[in-house]
């Protein structure tokens, strides 16, 4: 995607925390989906809507397929800035491109992560509500 323009970017900031370290005193792998997670959930809360409104209209996001790709370390007590991609406006899948970047502004770790909408009911795949799309569009808008 990466020759393409986003049709929207956000960034978080996050200060990693001891307890999110391994021995070598760097962000442990697993703990990226979480920081790409809350960057995504602040977007979303962001553009006007939160995921606990999507779950009670009946919306779940289930993560389908996350990717990602280690370049450098994440130290312990680091500000990083975790930068959301988005390239097309969601139909049945969100598509969602990280970048992480280190307080000294490189490029630490990138990802991919695909969610599906899903009627919690029927647990079957369904369009975003509009209000989730009109959220998107309007952060478009003034980001």
């Amino acid at each position: 995607m990466s020759e393409l323009a986003p049709i929207l970017t956000f960034e978080y900031s996050i200060r990693s925390r001891y307890a999110e370290t391994d021995q070598m005193g760097y962000v442990y792998h697993g703990r990226y989906l979480e920081y790409f997670e809350t960057t995504r959930t602040e977007f979303i809360r962001k553009a006007g809507i939160t995921y606990k409104s999507l779950e009670d209209s009946g919306i779940m996001m289930p993560v389908m397929n996350a990717n990602l790709e280690f370049i450098r370390p994440v130290f312990y007590d680091e500000v990083v800035t975790v930068r959301l991609k988005i390239y097309e406006l969601p139909t049945v899948r969100l598509k969602t491109h990280y970048e992480i970047i280190g307080s000294d502004g490189t490029l630490r770790v990138k990802g991919d992560v695909m969610l599906c909408f899903i009627d919690s009911v029927s647990r079957r795949p369904c369009r975003p509500p509009e209000v989730f799309t009109q959220g998107i569009k309007s952060f478009i808008g003034h980001g």
